[in-house]
């Protein structure tokens, strides 16, 4: 009596079929994941305006009773105290300095956004403070 040694292994349509069922996931998954790298960059910007403007600005309001002016801007900020953490001036998710803008006292803090040039649309939009939620 002759003993067969099956080898168990994968046929050629099973390894196919699940190349095609991976390749279907990916296909769902991706699209909603790429959008999200964007939009939680955004999100920060927000946090880091809202961060700026009740901790450095209101601070410098309550020892000059007065905000800095548009000319003056956040730089003065980095000058004159450690507003900032090693006096160096936060930056957005995209590595650019935030505009900042005194108008009367109405401030203004904005970012340029992933495309890093004023206006824009989609995820190239500037974000501003006062649009932030």
């Amino acid at each position: 009596m002759q003993k067969r040694n099956f080898k168990k292994a994968f046929s050629l349509i099973e390894l196919m079929i699940v190349i095609v069922i991976l390749g279907l996931l990916a296909a769902m998954v991706m699209p909603a994941l790429t959008g999200k790298g964007e939009e939680a960059k955004r999100d920060l910007v927000c946090v880091q305006m809202k961060s700026i403007y009740d901790g450095a600005l209101d601070m410098y309001k309550i020892k000059n009773s007065v905000y800095p002016s548009t000319e003056e801007g956040l730089k003065l900020l980095t000058k004159t105290s450690s507003y900032f953490k090693d006096s160096k001036m936060p930056k957005d998710s995209w590595g650019q300095e935030f505009i900042y803008i005194n108008d009367d006292g109405a401030i203004e803090l904005i970012s340029l956004g992933a495309d890093k040039k004023e206006g824009g649309k989609d995820e190239g939009k500037d974000i501003r403070l006062s649009e932030c939620k």
